[in-house]
This record gives structure tokens, C-alpha cells and sequence, in this order.
């Protein structure tokens, strides 16, 4: 078997039962770490049925948050790997305790001095030793933070807050655990995300431990709270944060946050907290350029050449291909060089252009095809405030109805797909009903300026702008 073959082979899509552990692992890496302890890893396979599988969570709240943030997500990952699978159902089931399980349970509760809240520090405030300061690289688009965070360590409150934003996978959470890592020998630094934030807020009011729950925020020297965008839409927490900033600030403690967007940007977050973020230093993180990707990629082939013994002959051909072609994120970029060299090992040569190509096939596709089913059906449910869920569920409401058209109206337009394609990324809907959408909504905008307005908004929207601009 030749290696193009073996490489299509590994790529292709497995018709037979759901490996839920696969499922997690890619969820883990997609996700991140943070929401995959804090949510999705509490997500059971319960079975699979016709073309849907049913999940199972132990509470109504971690069903409710999950379908309303990450459902479009997990289906798109279940379907990597099973095309057929077309929607996804959670059920509540709550978890049943074995006698050893509760005596252990019990145990703890009589014996430990320490609150759950310092042993969630023990748990979650694992600070990289990994992402230094050291073996960040720096460019033009990412200078300024860097320099910024390296004068946090020098003059602690200095800048406070310290906010940094960017896109996802371009070093904002290098940058915070950096800085975690140089002031914790002298400091009580917590490192959390906004996720595991909320999360610890629930636990501490279901378990009446708010009052530690505030004493423990409240007593560190450097908070870093890593992609505060997700504390969107809970206001009782956000109130709670909002105390806990001002009161950190107060007795000159160092705040570092870092978002996928400006503060004046973020979605469903208190006026005044996004002014507090506003107060201080705010830093945005640039895609970066071709000179700090053609850096990246030598500095990290370098690295695997140092840990593995074996060395590994990336020509330069290849690194200046990656360094050109991969330009969405610093991540996307050093998991092509990963890819390029597992493919070395396996097959105990390094591969070519045309190799190099069909390795990274997929990263390769998301710059070359933005507009995408998925892309438009996203910044469609964005500008008419309804999720992709409801867009894509059976419901004939007008307010749905309309979107669902409209997302219908711009796939045909703006993409190559046929006619069976577009329905069957719309919940498996028949051709006719396809046809029937453009026309509708072609009818309506030779009548209705507004409407007529708005698809040219959407179109340029899906054609030049990203979706955490919107």
C-alpha cells in the first residue's frame, strides 16, 4: 500500500459503532481543556439510534448549558467520524453512588481541614511549567503584549487591569501562564478560566459556600482569568465578579485577562465590568505575520529535533509551504509541524510537497474555504439572535422560518453545493423544500427593501468578515 493511500485510509470516516472515547479526546483538543473538566467531560454515551445518539448528564443545569453552548459543536466533532449522525439528545440521569463511593464521599467531608474551593486551586490552577516566557516568540503582531506582560512581572499593578485579546490559538494563554509562572514563588496567584470561574460559583452556591467561595477570590495577589468572553449572560455572576474585581483592585492586587475580543465587543457582559476592563491597559494580539511563522515553524522543528533522537530533515521547501499556507493561528501552525513529523516517523522518511499537502489537507481547507455551510448557517443565527439548534430543528415559527430561508438563500448563492448537499446540512430537508427557500426569499427581496438590505448585509459579512467580529 503506497503512503498516500494509507494516509487516505486513516482520514477516512468509520461507518461502525461510536468510540465515545475518541469523541472526547477530540473534544478536548477543540475545545480546550478548561471546558472539557468543567463541562463536556461529564457528557455519558447512553446508545445510538437510527441516525441520532442519545448523551446523558447528571443535572438539568449542565444539560441546559451544554445544549445551549457546545451541542452544535459536539455534533459537528461526532460527525468527523460518523457522517450519518445528524442530531444529538441529552438526557438527565443522575449518577448512582456505590456504599464505598458515599463512605469515601463521607470520609472526606468529616476529615479534611481544606475547603473543596482549595482543593479546586489544587485541581485547576495547574500552571503550564511548559509555556514560559522563554519560548514565547515574538513578532510585530504579538510584541506589545509580550513586552506588557513582561512589565507586569517588574511592576505588579502597574498596568491593572492588563487585558489582552486576540483570536483564538495566537498566545494569549501562553502569555497569562507565563506570568503565572514567574510571580507565584512570591505570590498567591490563581490562574482560572471563565469557565471554571462559573463553574466554581454554581458549586458554591448549591453547597452554601459562598462565603469561602468570595474569601478565596478575594485573598490572591494575581488573578488570571483566561477567555472571559464565556462569563456572557449570568448576571448573578457576573455581579459576583464585579465585587471581586473591585475589591482586588482595591487592595492592589494584579488583574490579567485575556478574551477573543475587545471589551467594548464582549457579547452579554455588564456595562460596567466591560468598563473596568477599559480602565486599564488593553492589548490586541495580531494574526501573525509571515516572518513570525517562518519562525515559529523553525523554532518548533528544532525542538522536536532535540527531543526525539533521531533527527528530523524538515527540507525548507516544506517549513516555507507551512509558514505560507497555514496562517489562521500559531496553534493551526504548530500542529502542521506535528502532523509533518509524525508522518516522518511512521513512515521513516520525510514527505514532499505533494505529501506535505494531503497531510495537511484539512488545515490546508480552512483558509482556502471560508464560506462554508456551517460559516453561514452560524453568522445567519448570529444577526437574527436565534441559536443553530433552533434553526435547523422542524419548527415552522416565522421567526425561524424566515432565518432558516435565509441561510437556505445565501448557501445556494455563495457556495458550489447541490441542491441534496444544502438539505442534507439542513437536517436532512428534501430538495423542493431547498428550491422552495430561494425562491421565497428571492420574491421577497425585490418587494422589501429591508429584507433586500439585510441579505447584502449577511453576504458581506460571509465574505469578509470573521465571525467574532460580528
Amino acid at each position: 500500500m503506497s503512503n498516500n493511500n494509507s494516509i487516505q485510509n486513516i482520514n477516512k470516516n468509520s461507518n461502525s459503532i461510536i468510540d465515545w472515547k475518541l469523541i472526547q479526546k477530540n473534544m478536548r483538543e477543540k475545545l480546550g481543556n478548561d471546558i472539557y473538566e468543567s463541562w463536556l467531560g461529564k457528557i455519558d454515551f447512553v446508545e445510538e439510534v437510527s441516525n441520532y445518539i442519545i448523551l446523558s448528564v447528571s443535572t438539568r443545569f449542565i444539560r441546559d448549558w451544554i445544549t445551549s453552548r457546545y451541542l452544535d459543536q459536539i455534533l459537528q466533532i461526532v460527525r468527523i467520524y460518523r457522517k450519518d449522525i445528524t442530531r444529538i439528545e441529552i438526557k438527565i440521569l443522575e449518577k448512582k453512588f456505590s456504599k464505598d463511593e458515599n463512605s469515601e464521599i463521607n470520609f472526606k467531608n468529616k476529615n479534611e481541614n481544606v475547603s473543596f474551593l482549595k482543593n479546586s486551586h489544587l485541581q485547576y490552577n495547574r500552571i503550564d511549567p511548559n509555556k514560559r516566557f522563554d519560548n514565547f516568540i515574538t513578532g510585530m503582531s504579538n510584541k506589545l503584549a509580550y513586552e506588557a506582560s513582561q512589565k507586569v512581572i517588574d511592576n505588579i499593578s502597574h498596568y491593572n487591569p492588563l487585558y489582552i485579546y486576540g483570536g483564538v490559538g495566537m498566545g494569549k494563554t501562553h502569555l497569562l501562564n507565563a506570568i503565572g509562572l514567574q510571580l507565584k514563588e512570591n505570590n498567591k496567584v490563581m490562574f482560572i478560566s471563565a469557565e471554571r470561574f462559573m463553574y466554581q460559583f454554581v458549586k458554591s452556591i448549591k453547597s452554601n459556600d459562598m462565603v469561602k467561595f468570595k474569601e478565596y477570590f478575594r485573598n490572591t495577589d494575581i488573578l488570571l482569568i483566561d477567555d472571559i468572553q464565556f462569563m456572557n449572560g449570568k448576571e448573578a455572576m457576573q455581579e459576583e465578579f464585579f465585587h471581586t474585581f473591585n475589591a482586588l483592585l482595591d487592595k492592589g492586587s494584579q488583574i490579567i485577562v485575556s478574551a477573543d475580543r475587545a471589551p467594548n465587543k464582549l457579547l452579554r457582559i455588564q456595562d460596567r465590568i466591560k468598563s473596568r476592563f477599559s480602565g486599564g491597559l488593553v492589548i490586541d494580539i495580531q494574526k501573525p505575520d509571515y516572518e513570525l511563522r517562518a519562525k515559529i515553524v523553525q523554532k518548533k522543528t528544532e525542538e522536536l529535533n532535540n527531543f526525539y533522537s533521531n533527527q528530523i530533515n524538515i527540507s525548507n521547501e516544506i517549513k516555507k509551504f507551512i509558514s505560507t499556507e497555514i496562517t489562521t493561528s500559531i496553534r493551526e501552525l504548530v500542529g502542521a509541524i506535528n502532523r509533518i513529523v509524525s508522518f516522518s516517523r511512521i513512515y521513516n522518511k520525510t514527505p514532499n510537497l505533494s505529501e506535505t499537502k494531503l497531510v495537511l489537507k484539512d488545515l490546508l481547507n480552512i483558509s482556502e474555504n471560508k464560506v462554508t455551510i456551517d460559516f453561514i448557517q452560524s453568522i445567519v443565527c448570529k444577526f437574527f439572535k436565534i441559536s443553530k439548534n433552533e434553526m435547523l430543528s422542524s419548527r415552522r415559527s416565522r421567526y425561524l422560518v424566515r432565518p432558516r430561508q435565509t441561510a437556505i438563500y445565501l448557501t445556494k448563492i455563495l457556495t458550489s453545493k447541490s441542491l441534496p448537499e444544502i438539505g442534507r446540512e439542513f437536517s436532512n430537508r428534501d430538495h423542493t423544500t431547498i428550491i422552495h427557500s430561494v425562491k421565497t426569499i428571492e420574491k421577497i427581496k425585490e418587494k422589501d427593501p429591508e429584507m433586500n438590505n439585510n441579505i447584502n448585509l449577511l453576504k458581506n459579512k460571509i465574505l469578509y468578515s470573521r465571525l467574532d467580529e460580528i
